[in-house]
Parts: structure tokens; sequence; C-alpha cells
């Protein structure tokens, strides 16, 4: 993948497993030194076996607990990040959970957890990061922009999801939230994009993959005929990340095998 990143500092919250984890292992590889965000003690064991991984791709790395949808936390994290590193280059605002229930019997509780941590968590980290993009400005020799933003977003941001209605109402957000903050923010020289996976091998969605008739049934939603694994976004975080997409402002790149292509009218329906 080469040193696209080299002499950069990311940050990628929930970065302990899953999709998360693929990224920083993936900007590791590509030459960054990798901040590894968590939430709490139970994810700790997750966080280290991920600051290994870093380590053994031969970049710099640490770890830091935060809950991100709380504001205190997260400026607290963005203080000791820039005390430690002096600034940091790239934030992923990854961090996301999913508490599914139909739509008559989901609590305000499930609601508010999800968009908190999906929607407001992203907002709290990407503002923190362009307040800092904004006062280092462009430093040439690291990148061609201020700074980067690559948000988490989902298929779900296009494709309805009953029995999920927390979880597609907070990805929809992220989408007009990211696209609000690139058009703000562009002419700062900071590049606000947004990543969208569609089914991919991760432990939150173990229940539509862990069993052959459970990921048959997953692989006729998808076009190209294989589940994404967790490298398949963290390769596509790197470029979004380097100087080769620094004109790339304002999209969401979904990574979904064909799922957003509507596969039941293959046949016309």
């Amino acid at each position: 993948m080469g040193k696209q990143l080299e002499g950069q500092i990311a940050l990628v919250t929930g970065s302990s497993s899953g999709i998360g984890a693929g990224i920083a292992v993936a900007f590791a590889e590509a030459g960054a030194t990798v901040i590894i965000n968590y939430h709490s003690d139970k994810s700790l064991t997750g966080a280290e076996e991920v600051l290994e991984k870093v380590k053994n791709a031969g970049a710099n790395g640490v770890i830091h607990q935060c809950n991100i949808s709380e504001e205190g936390d997260v400026m607290k994290m963005f203080a000791e990040i820039l005390s430690q590193f002096g600034t940091v280059d790239i934030v992923v605002t990854n961090a996301g959970i999913q508490q599914d229930a139909p739509f008559l019997d989901m609590t305000l509780e499930q609601w508010n957890a999800v968009i908190s941590t999906n929607l407001t968590g992203q907002f709290l980290c990407a503002r923190e990061a362009a307040r800092e993009f904004k006062r280092r400005g462009v430093i040439p020799e690291r990148s061609k922009a201020a700074g980067k933003i690559i948000c988490m977003s989902s298929v779900h941001e296009v494709i309805p999801w009953a029995g999920h209605v927390n979880y597609a109402a907070s990805k929809g957000g992220v989408k007009l939230l990211m696209q609000s903050m690139a058009q703000e923010l562009a002419p700062l020289k900071i590049r606000v994009n947004s990543l969208a996976p569609g089914a991919i091998r991760t432990r939150i969605n173990k229940d539509a993959w862990d069993t052959p008739e459970d990921e048959k049934k997953l692989l006729e939603l998808i076009p190209y005929g294989r589940i994404g694994e967790a490298d398949d976004i963290g390769k596509a975080a790197v470029w979004l990340a380097s100087d080769e997409s620094d004109y790339v402002n304002g999209i969401t790149m979904f990574i979904d095998g064909g799922m957003t292509l509507y596969p039941g009218f293959a046949d016309n329906g």
C-alpha cells in the first residue's frame, strides 16, 4: 500500500475492534502514527491487541479511552492528543453502536443511545478536529490539506432498514452532517468525506453471517458475491486520507459489493 501517510497523526474512534481496527492497522501500514480510541474497560483488551498490530506494522501508536458522545470527554481527549503530539492530521469518526427494536417497541433510551454515539459523537469529534486544523493550517511537507475528516456512514444512509430506525436515522444524519461540514470547511483546506460500508464481517453483525444459512441469505443482497472485510474499509480510508484524493471533498464512498444497486431488481423485479 505504500507510505502515503508517513509522518501524519491519525485518530480513529472506536478502533478497538471491527472496522475501526481495520482502519487503524491500514493507517499504520501507510506510515501514520495511530491513536486508538476505545469506549470502556471491556474494550481495552481489544485496543491493546490493535496497538500490537500497529507496532508490528512498524508504526507508533497510543491508546486513548473516551466516550465520544460526551463533550467533556472528547475535548479532554483532543487536549491530551495535542499535548502529546502537537497536532493531529486525520480524524476518522468511526465509533458507532446498534440497539435494535421494532419501531413500535423502541424506547427513547434506545433511540437516544444510538443517536448520541453515531451522530452526536461524530459531530463532537469532527468539530474538535476542524478547530485544530483551522488553527494549524496547511503544512505542505505533511499534506496538501490542512486536515482530513472521514465520517463513518453506512449503506443505510440511503437504504431504509425496518427494525433499526434509530441506526438508519443516525446514518442519514451523518450524510448531511458530512456534506454540510465539507461545504463550510473546504475554504479552510479541510477535506471531509464519508465511508459507507455494506455488510462487513465484524462482531456487530455476526448474527447475519455466522452460519452457512445466514451467510447464503446475506449474499443474496450483495451482487459481488462476498462479504466485505475490515481491510476493505481500511484501504479506502487510507486513500481518502492521502494526498492521492486531494480533490475529493464531500462524497460518500460506498464500499458494499453493490448492495446499494438494489439487487432485488436485477431480474426486472
